[in-house]
């Protein structure tokens, strides 16, 4: 499978835009394993969850196909950042407590990734496949933000976006499924905050292609527009959703 490399052109925004994941997720992740000695973070991007597990686990190994992400990534002592495809991780046999993919697992080769997951993982691992959709904000900017989601940027989706937007329900997952309490990601942004993360969007990369700075300049303009005084924070929701299973 050819690794499809939607990222690499924006790593420095996706790491300053990128929102981080709340440390509940890693308590209750961590809680599941029955040691924290190694944590796999596979697709980690700029390292936005592979910082965050170094707190709860004694070594984080975090990967990612793409070099730049990882030239882009968080430095931090606990986190060896590696450059590898999820489904060849390089790591020994059953060395592994924790696997987590972040916003990440719709670009993979699942089957493969599967396979890859049973033999790293020691017996009675977890894996979990995280992701969040559509964000959620206040009434009056959220038809703005949904406009552009799914009219002006809708048709430049990647196809691989769908799975995203089900929460990966639709994705095969072999493994004993386990069932994570409701959580989301909070974030008090304000309006430049929020128009930098749209702009990691791969839709605006692919739209850029065939329409130019339009897209992403029309959409700040009107987001301005609705936000009120630029010193403004408003509340931005991302709903996670999860698989999560023992290997």
């Amino acid at each position: 499978m050819t690794f499809k490399d939607h990222f690499s052109s924006k790593s420095g925004d996706y790491a300053a835009y990128r929102p981080t994941y709340p440390s509940a997720l890693i308590d209750y992740l961590a809680g599941l394993c029955r040691s924290t000695d190694v944590a796999l973070d596979v697709g980690c991007g700029t390292g936005q969850l592979s910082v965050l597990l170094a707190n709860r686990f004694r070594s984080v190994i975090a990967t990612d196909a793409s070099a730049k992400q990882i030239e882009s990534a968080v430095p931090h002592e606990g986190v060896s950042y590696r450059v590898a495809p999820a489904e060849k991780t390089g790591l020994e046999d059953r060395s592994v407590d924790l696997v987590t993919v972040a916003q990440a697992a719709h670009w993979f080769d699942l089957p493969a990734f599967y396979e890859e997951m049973r033999r790293i993982g020691k017996p009675g691992s977890v894996l979990a496949l995280i992701t969040y959709g559509v964000i959620q904000a206040d009434p009056d900017i959220d038809p703005v933000i949904q406009h552009f989601y799914r009219d002006v940027i809708g048709p430049y989706w990647p196809p691989e976006r769908r799975h995203v937007e089900e929460g990966y329900r639709g994705f095969d997952f072999p493994f004993a499924e386990l069932t994570p309490p409701s959580m989301a990601i909070t974030v008090q942004w304000g309006v430049e905050d929020l128009i930098g993360y749209a702009d990691t969007w791969s839709a605006v990369r692919a739209a850029e292609k065939s329409l130019g700075q339009q897209p992403i300049a029309e959409f700040a303009h009107e987001l301005r527009k609705a936000w009120g005084p630029t010193d403004h924070r408003r509340t931005i929701r991302f709903p996670l959703s999860f698989r999560i299973g023992r290997v």
